[in-house]
């Protein structure tokens, strides 16, 4: 195989799956979805949590990161508005209310899945600390002897792939959460904790 160099791909694969899976602002919306909505409704953010993941990746190998960290209004603009809006969802599910929360009698939602991706991709994108992250883990396991373009394409399949797995885990977790509540008739409370994790997340997200 003389399109990867396969040393740095086996040291690669386990040290990012460290970092994906240690608790941050993705896996704790996916553990906050699990709860709230489901794991097959969490899907959908994750699927723009990944595009937004393999965006940034992508960006940060080629250098667009470094220019936009330079320039941090996009960032702002995104942290700011992206965090406000995670808060406000929070402060809804905390009072059973809103599009997110369980629905103390039918138990059902009503967000879009538009939606759903939306914030997702947010949270991937306007995390300054991620595009940091990129920064300084890709370059190491880049080999200056092969071509570009199929090294990061490999990189960047292994990143969502490993991203993936950890976010299902983390959703899957809140659904079992919510499944055990749920048989308590603690609904409130479900909401209450996936609330809370969201205005944490929004808090995070604007001012980490």
């Amino acid at each position: 195989m003389d399109f990867v160099n396969l040393s740095l791909l086996a040291v690669f694969i386990p040290t990012f799956f460290v970092v994906s899976i240690t608790p941050g602002m993705c896996m704790t919306l996916a553990l906050s979805m699990g709860m709230s909505i489901g794991l097959k409704n969490t899907l959908y953010m994750m699927y723009g949590e990944l595009v937004g993941v393999g965006l940034v990746a992508t960006s940060s190998v080629i250098g667009v990161a470094t220019i936009m960290l330079k320039y941090p209004t996009i960032f702002l603009i995104l942290k700011y508005g992206g965090g406000a809006y995670l808060f406000y969802l929070g402060i809804q599910m905390w009072l059973s209310r809103g599009k997110m929360a369980i629905n103390l009698d039918e138990c059902k939602y009503s967000i879009s899945k538009k939606n759903l991706m939306m914030q997702g991709f947010i949270t991937a994108i306007a995390n300054p600390k991620g595009w940091a992250f990129f920064i300084a883990l890709l370059p190491p396991f880049i080999d200056q002897n092969l071509p570009m373009g199929t090294q990061l394409t490999v990189l960047i399949f292994m990143i969502l792939l490993l991203e993936f797995s950890c976010l299902i885990i983390y959703a899957t977790g809140g659904k079992t959460l919510r499944k055990l509540l749920q048989n308590s008739s603690n609904v409130r409370l479900i909401n209450k904790i996936a609330g809370s994790m969201m205005m944490g997340i929004g808090v995070w997200l604007a001012f980490g």
